[in-house]
């Protein structure tokens, strides 16, 4: 069985997530999408309501699992037998650092494969601190985030 991992903070999911989830569903068997809870950062969103918003936004895909981690990525991945680290690029500007990350897990564990998959174009300008950044001063985010995004955003901002 191939378990694939689709890492992140999700501090919101967007619709730009959401298009690498759906493709990555149809590639592996199981998709494992991993929230990472990261004390050193601070979210808009706790661990548990971004958990909620993705089971929510990913409720149809039967091959999708949402969970969460914290420490490294590898450690995560051997505790659940998964391999596969899928990311998700928007721009070059993505590459290099993903490119480094992934080199460091191949160090860690030379087992793991990290794929890197191009976001549809669509969203390739989207990311959660725009999204964030957009709504705190009144813009639409009206089909770029799932609708449980823009009702939890209300609700907290």
């Amino acid at each position: 069985m191939k378990i694939a991992v689709y890492p992140g903070s999700f501090d919101p999911i967007t619709n730009g997530h959401l298009d690498i989830i759906k493709r990555s569903a149809k590639i592996f068997d199981k998709l494992v999408v991993a929230v990472l809870n990261n004390p050193n950062k601070k979210p808009i969103f706790n661990l548990d309501e971004r958990v909620e918003m993705i089971k929510e936004a990913t409720k149809d895909l039967n091959n999708v699992k949402i969970d969460y981690f914290s420490g490294l990525l590898i450690d995560y991945m051997n505790n659940i037998n998964a391999n596969i680290i899928v990311k998700g690029l928007r721009a070059i500007s993505d590459f290099e650092y993903e490119f480094q990350m992934a080199l460091m897990n191949r160090k860690l564990n030379e087992n793991i494969e990290t794929i890197f998959m191009m976001t549809n174009s669509e969203y390739s300008y989207l990311s959660s601190s725009l999204i964030k950044e957009v709504y705190k001063f009144g813009g639409s985010i009206e089909g770029l985030v799932p609708k449980i995004v823009v009702e939890k955003l209300q609700e907290k901002l």
